[in-house]
């Protein structure tokens, strides 16, 4: 019997030490918590003041009371697909405009996913409607519901590097909305999903804005609703931001960390793209890929 209990105790001792190992492992040299999955969504063209306390989108908004809201937070320029790059890349890539760039890439230059790949952790891209892996045409497919064109390459930064010899980003890294796991442990590391243009509040259509708000909540409540409940009990984080707003000079966006280990509230320091960008590299330990010296967010982790 005291055998047993020794070698219980010491199982025991063995199983705690690989708890804290781990704990340890998710504590980041910078000071912030390493998630084991981060998804990143990103609305379309909305401020903050049209977002937060709509009744449009109840859902954004319940998700706002339990999760860490930057209330000064920016999109880095207008148009849309100026941000989508900088938020992927670290840099406009010289793009000021929302041209399909089809014919001017794939770029070469260091970006998030092939950081990730390359040391060891995978990444994705989950585009709602688009048609078919590795899809590199400008659009696909006009909606019912607005008469709009669904998806667009211009809202999936990734597809911008599929294809080339450096920085590569493989055609199998970018997916349809419907390859999504259904089993959330089976999520890379980092993943973009981008709803089509239907329900990323970008069409507006009829009955108008407020209708556009309400399809992007159903839609986010729909598809993430189970992943945001999830990530709270598994080292999981949700980015929710937003490209821009309606092209005020402030281009003031909503941007929510929803998941474990943070602490809700409110935080004002202001933050950008670039500022999220960065976060993650540090939490990943990767080679930092843009030069605006965009501070780390400290503040919002439960430690």
């Amino acid at each position: 019997m005291k055998n047993f209990i020794l070698l219980a105790g010491m199982a025991l001792t063995g199983v705690l030490a690989s708890c804290n190992q781990q704990a340890k492992k998710n504590i980041a040299k910078a000071g912030i918590i390493v998630p084991d999955h981060i998804i990143i969504v990103i609305e379309e063209n909305h401020g903050y003041d049209q977002i937060i306390g709509s009744t449009s989108a109840p859902y954004i908004n319940e998700l706002a009371n339990t999760s860490a809201v930057f209330t000064n937070s920016h999109g880095v320029t207008h148009p849309s697909q100026p941000n989508y790059l900088a938020f992927f890349s670290g840099s406009t890539q010289g793009i000021p405009d929302d041209q399909c760039l089809q014919d001017k890439t794939p770029y070469t230059t260091p970006n998030l996913g092939a950081a990730l790949i390359k040391n060891g952790y995978s990444f994705k891209g989950f585009a709602q409607t688009m048609p078919s892996p590795g899809f590199l045409d400008c659009s696909y497919l006009k909606g019912d519901l607005t008469g709009g064109t669904l998806y667009a390459r211009k809202h999936a930064p990734w597809v911008n590097w599929q294809g080339n010899k450096e920085n590569n980003i493989p055609d199998s890294v970018s997916q349809p909305m419907t390859a999504f796991p259904k089993d959330f442990d089976q999520l890379p590391t980092v993943a973009f999903v981008i709803p089509d243009q239907d329900h990323d509040m970008h069409n507006i259509g009829t009955p108008g804005d407020s209708a556009a708000i309400k399809r992007g909540d159903d839609w986010l409540k729909e598809n993430l609703g189970a992943y945001v409940e999830w990530a709270k009990t598994h080292n999981s984080l949700l980015i929710l931001t937003y490209d821009e707003d309606q092209f005020t000079p402030q281009n003031h966006i909503l941007t929510i960390f929803a998941g474990a280990n943070i602490k809700p509230g409110k935080y004002d320091e202001k933050i950008d793209h670039y500022s999220i960008l960065n976060t993650m590299e540090a939490m990943y330990d990767l080679r930092v890929t843009d030069t605006t010296n965009a501070f780390v967010i400290k503040d919002i982790w439960e430690k």
